[in-house]
């Protein structure tokens, strides 16, 4: 694939469970029929708002099963977030086996004091053995770990290594990421407050956890970009601001998941322990009031099939 196959929105997707907490497989197939319909280019699972770190393993490549049944047109990107080395390995290898189109792999970030040299031999030794390109996950917030530009220059050198997510928030890590990959590496924002600024600086889309709620309008803002429709971008962008701020604060992924049970796109709004279950009422009112965001709008109604 080139670069151009993954330039536009990947939703970083809730992950539904039934009233027993396993696996809502009818959910997961609703749910990526929404992101395709919403003009999204792929879906990321198992990452920081799909609950990852209260998947187990399994868990993980049993969801990336689910999802390829019901991808559509869709690439599928599976989350990776553990220091166990061999962990990461086995699901590599389960993406290459089970439809995955890409991995989005954090550092170890349980051991936050190991070197640079450390953490890139991690991130070799696992891309050594992946049969499916990866993303290397800058999340120092969660992780404890800041991947330098220094050291992701040297992991783009590696032939599998195909770009990077950040989720920093940091305004210096757009042009410093960019020149650090060069031009033939795609590069994610996961702060959606910066994005205007990520796409100026010739960032390829967004690893969105607000396109959760609102796929629609942040697939316009960067199909608009890279269609060269640089004001009709900023306008879509003006629109939607403000809503991304209001997903941004409120719980996640819970309030995502609320939202989405309330538009009847899942089942249910339930999160993982410890995680708890939110009611995200002002978050509804605010997506109405602005967008007109109602389970009917949007043509998921239940009793309509």
């Amino acid at each position: 694939m080139s670069l151009a196959d993954w330039t536009g929105v990947f939703p970083a997707a809730v992950t539904p469970f039934t009233a027993e907490d396993k696996l809502d497989e009818l959910s997961v197939a609703r749910l990526l029929g929404y992101f395709d319909a919403a003009g999204c280019k792929g879906v990321v699972l198992a990452g920081t708002n799909g609950e990852g770190p209260s998947l187990a393993a399994v868990e993980k490549r049993d969801l990336l099963r689910t999802a390829n049944l019901a991808r559509g047109r869709l690439l599928l990107v599976l989350g990776i977030a553990t220091p166990s080395l061999s962990e990461a390995v086995w699901l590599c290898e389960q993406a290459g086996k089970n439809g995955g189109d890409a991995v989005l792999l954090m550092p170890p970030g349980y051991f936050r004091t190991v070197s640079d040299t450390g953490i890139e031999s991690w991130f070799v030794e696992v891309m050594d053995r992946s049969s499916v390109p990866v993303i290397i996950y800058n999340y120092p917030k969660m992780t404890g770990i800041t991947l330098t530009f220094d050291l992701v220059s040297r992991l783009a050198q590696h032939p599998r290594m195909m770009g990077v997510k950040d989720s920093s928030g940091e305004l210096a890590n757009l042009a410093g990421y960019r020149s650090a990959l060069g031009s033939d590496k795609a590069l994610f924002l996961g702060d959606e407050t910066i994005l205007m600024e990520a796409l100026s600086n010739g960032w390829t889309g967004t690893i969105s956890g607000a396109a959760n709620v609102l796929p629609t309008w942040i697939s316009r803002v960067v199909r608009l970009w890279h269609e060269g429709k640089l004001d009709e971008s900023a306008e879509a962008y003006q629109v939607v601001a403000p809503l991304i701020g209001a997903v941004r604060k409120a719980p996640q992924p819970a309030s995502n998941k609320a939202v989405l049970a309330a538009l009847d796109v899942i089942a249910s709004s339930k999160p993982r322990l410890p995680l708890e279950e939110v009611a995200a009422t002002d978050l509804l009112a605010a997506l109405k009031e602005r967008l007109g965001v109602t389970a009917e709008r949007l043509g998921l109604d239940r009793r309509s099939g």
